[in-house]
């Protein structure tokens, strides 16, 4: 029986020389002053064979720190342990302000890259992302402060986050650079990705996915979720648990999907790495998708 395997092998990030990990690691619950916690849980990531650490300037916004928290946090462990930035590919985000709550306009862009190129004390960053698509403010001038952005050697690639396949298609359209990657939410409780264009538009392209929640928020791994129960016996054929099974299902559709393990605890983020053990048959893969969505495909 054909079985699909996973690889650890680094790969381009989109149409792009910018090699990274297949699983990535996210800082939106990165949060708090302790450097020493931060920095534990940067190295359990590379430790487990990540490189790409994805942020953004609203993380912390719903914490004591305050928006721009997580980025100051890891500009803190950065400054303690210099020698940790060239290990890293550092994806950020761009363009929700809580209160407004979209601004995309080429003179807050400007700013907010500016002040999370400051928090996290580097001078360039190697993706960033339009957080969310802001309706006011015209495709072009997103497109014009974005080229801006490679032109002055501060941002090496650009993404999006949460677009659909057409507002992709129409902020590349005012680009001379493709857009690397798209940032969607993709678990096997949230699919929309597979039927809406955001996956088939990625493989035409050469655009990287990355997705978020692949857990669906831990709601994936309760109790009485059927799909959590088959990734359960999936990942115990294989000697790792629900949650790393979870990362390899989305690991194993064809457009190369990386998920973004949001977990703070060390050992949790290490266990991600047996997510490359797993392997999946058609039957198996499937599924766990019809299990998620709760009905039969055709």
């Amino acid at each position: 029986m054909t079985t699909i395997r996973l690889s650890a092998a680094p790969r381009p990030l989109g149409r792009s020389d910018i090699l990274v990990s297949p699983i990535a690691w996210g800082m939106w619950r990165f949060t708090g002053d302790d450097r020493r916690a931060g920095r534990d849980r940067v190295e359990a990531a590379l430790e487990s064979g990540i490189t790409l650490f994805d942020t953004a300037d609203i993380y912390g916004a719903g914490s004591p720190g305050g928006f721009g928290s997580a980025e100051a946090l890891f500009g803190r462990v950065l400054a303690d342990s210099p020698a940790l930035r060239d290990r890293l590919i550092i994806a950020t985000k761009g363009g929700i302000r809580p209160g407004i709550p979209y601004n995309s306009t080429a003179a807050y862009l400007t700013e907010a890259l500016e002040a999370s190129l400051a928090r996290m004390g580097v001078d360039r960053v190697d993706l960033y992302q339009i957080h969310r698509r802001d309706l006011l403010a015209h495709p072009q001038e997103v497109a014009g402060a974005l080229s801006a952005m490679v032109a002055a050697g501060k941002v090496r690639g650009i993404g999006v986050s949460n677009h659909s396949p057409a507002e992709l298609d129409v902020l590349q359209a005012f680009l001379d650079q493709p857009i690397l990657s798209t940032q969607p939410e993709f678990s096997p409780l949230h699919t929309a990705p597979l039927f809406d264009g955001t996956l088939d538009q990625a493989m035409v392209r050469g655009v990287a996915v990355l997705a978020w929640s692949p857990l669906a928020g831990g709601r994936l791994l309760t109790d009485d979720n059927p799909a959590g129960r088959l990734l359960a016996e999936q990942g115990a054929r294989f000697g790792v648990d629900a949650a790393t099974a979870a990362l390899a299902w989305v690991m194993a559709h064809p457009a190369g999907i990386v998920p973004i393990v949001g977990s703070q605890t060390p050992a949790r983020i290490r266990a991600a790495a047996g997510a490359y053990q797993v392997e999946w048959t058609r039957a198996d893969w499937y599924a766990v998708l019809q299990a998620g969505m709760g009905r039969r495909l055709p």
